[in-house]
């Protein structure tokens, strides 16, 4: 096959998956939001997918924290504003490395395994045994575990902002002998609903295309485990690519409210 065609070849399978996830994004839309709901589905994927992140979600969010207070407060000294760590500790994290490396770190860990899971019974034909029985994929496969992202993320976002300030606290404490309530003054001095609103917003927006590319993937991989294991590692960069990709019009977009 010639270069040309292979440039084909590629283009076409991207455009074809691109409407595919487009089409799985109008239909788990469309199933999210009418009856039947499995309720207890919903919440034993929450506890898959966000309860047991919550450790891994907090200890990162420490360590930036942690980081975070320390480069400010060095890059700071140099113009004697070291005082206004708090601030800056805040604002970030609460708008953007909050929901950025949640959302990362659980498109790493959750979006991979949706995809193992639901590649594994797609190529052992278990999702076509459910489609024979009048079973929908979609309702039953795709939708719980969207609507657990959609609750677990932000929540877990919510955790990693205030462990991330907890962690710039020791250091501003420790490192750099602030009162840790003259930082909390002035983590919440320029913090509003507003900045809570963004970082929240983005993580729902980021939840949900998380829980598209990697249901969609799973539910289109083909070629016994070697698929499953491709699908995988296409779910991973493609999740890395779009959260990235989306926390830029994101921010666009909230900034211009």
């Amino acid at each position: 096959m010639g270069l040309p065609a292979r440039l084909y070849d590629l283009t076409w399978r991207r455009v074809r998956h691109l409407g595919g996830a487009a089409l799985l994004a109008g239909e788990t839309l469309r199933k999210m939001l009418t009856p039947p709901y499995d309720l207890r589905a919903v919440v034993a994927q929450l506890d898959a997918l966000g309860v047991r992140s919550t450790t891994l979600a907090a200890v990162i969010a420490a360590f930036t924290g942690m980081v975070l207070a320390l480069q400010t407060a060095y890059t700071l000294a140099a113009f004697g504003a070291k005082l206004y760590i708090g601030e800056v500790v805040g604002m970030s994290l609460v708008r953007e490395l909050g929901p950025v490396l949640t959302a990362l770190m659980v498109g790493g860990r959750v979006g991979a395994g949706i995809t193992a899971e639901l590649g594994s019974m797609t190529v052992s034909e278990q999702v076509d045994a459910l489609r024979s029985l009048g079973g929908d994929p979609i309702r039953t496969l795709v939708v719980p575990r969207v609507w657990a992202l959609l609750v677990g993320l932000p929540l877990l976002t919510l955790l990693a902002d205030v462990t991330g300030i907890l962690g710039g606290m020791l250091i501003s404490t420790w490192e750099l002998g602030l009162d840790p309530s003259f930082y909390f003054s002035h983590v919440l001095r320029l913090m509003g609903y507003g900045d809570l609103f963004s970082g929240l917003g983005k993580s729902a927006c980021f939840a949900f295309a998380i829980g598209l590319i990697a249901t969609y993937n799973g539910l289109s991989a083909e070629g016994g485990a070697d698929g499953v294991g491709r699908a995988t590692t296409d779910t991973v960069v493609a999740i890395a690519v779009t959260v990235l990709g989306l926390d830029f019009f994101l921010t666009k977009l909230f900034l211009s409210l």
